[in-house]
């Protein structure tokens, strides 16, 4: 298989933040949190430049997937920056803008038709866990750590963010995570099912490229379709668009992809696939 992290330097992307770091190398497209000195907790400069960094992502033909990391070994994201809480949430209506600019950095990350890993060191906590769980994959070390203290701090958590933790670890679970506020280890996490593997710290991100590459080599429409697919029946399981998923699929079936696969697999060879 070819290696297609190495086959390209690592480029950067302009970001409107300095504490978010955006790079192209090959087939990754690496988002990392950057301010260890506070855990790489979220700014709202960071929540206003995700969407942005996002769709530069999407639109690069080079980027099969995109990880989101945390920088210095210590935290994913510790959650958001809570020194700026006075200011941006201490009232009704800046806590409003501030819940909006969230919601679009989540939504952003999720609406992405590319698959997404979250890739986890250290702390995953509050608006931490939520960008987390925007991704499509959830890779974590051992040590690692998830909470959401809302309940700690007299906060709401929204709607959103419900739903994100129904859709992957269920009602009891979400009550337990939401009504303790705890701090719930790598084990815990790995047993509700709020991360998808949990490996030794010297495997993170050896594992994180390998599923990479794993990925890249398959259809980008097949996965797109699936992705579409999966998140429109979890989200509306009685009522989602099954024309459109309709659409996905048959789109699949006349692609240059599909007849490539065929071949390949009749001449018993590695497909290539260009996405079209």
């Amino acid at each position: 298989m070819q290696d297609t992290q190495n086959s390209k330097p690592t480029l950067p992307y302009p970001s409107a933040s300095a504490n978010l770091i955006a790079e192209c190398e090959g087939a990754i497209g690496w988002l990392t949190f950057s301010r260890p000195v506070r855990m790489n907790a979220v700014s709202v400069e960071m929540w206003a430049a995700i969407p942005d960094l996002m769709s530069r992502f999407e639109a690069d033909r080079d980027v099969k997937v995109i990880v989101l990391r945390g920088a210095g070994g210590k935290a994913f994201v510790a959650g958001a920056d809570i020194s700026q809480f006075d200011q941006e949430r201490a009232a009704r209506k800046p806590a409003q803008r501030y819940e909006q600019a969230n919601k679009r950095a989540y939504r952003a990350i999720a609406g992405v038709s590319k698959p997404t890993i979250a890739m986890i060191e250290g702390y995953c906590m509050g608006g931490g866990l939520a960008i987390a769980l925007s991704c499509d994959l959830r890779f974590a070390a051992e040590g690692a750590t998830f909470a959401i203290p809302a309940a700690r701090l007299g906060i709401g958590y929204p709607p959103e963010g419900v739903r994100q933790l129904l859709n992957v670890i269920g009602p009891a679970f979400t009550k337990e995570l939401l009504f303790t506020g705890r701090q719930f280890d790598c084990l815990e996490a790995y047993d509700m099912g709020l991360i998808n593997r949990h490996l030794p710290h010297g495997l993170l991100e050896p594992y994180t490229r390998d599923i990479v590459k794993m990925l890249a080599a398959n259809a980008p429409l097949s996965i797109q379709a699936a992705k579409k697919t999966i998140d429109a029946i979890t989200d509306e399981p009685q009522s989602y668009d099954r024309a459109a998923i309709d659409t996905l699929i048959m789109d699949c079936l006349a692609s240059e992809d599909y007849a490539e696969g065929r071949r390949a697999f009749m001449e018993k060879r590695v497909p290539k696939f260009t996405g079209r």
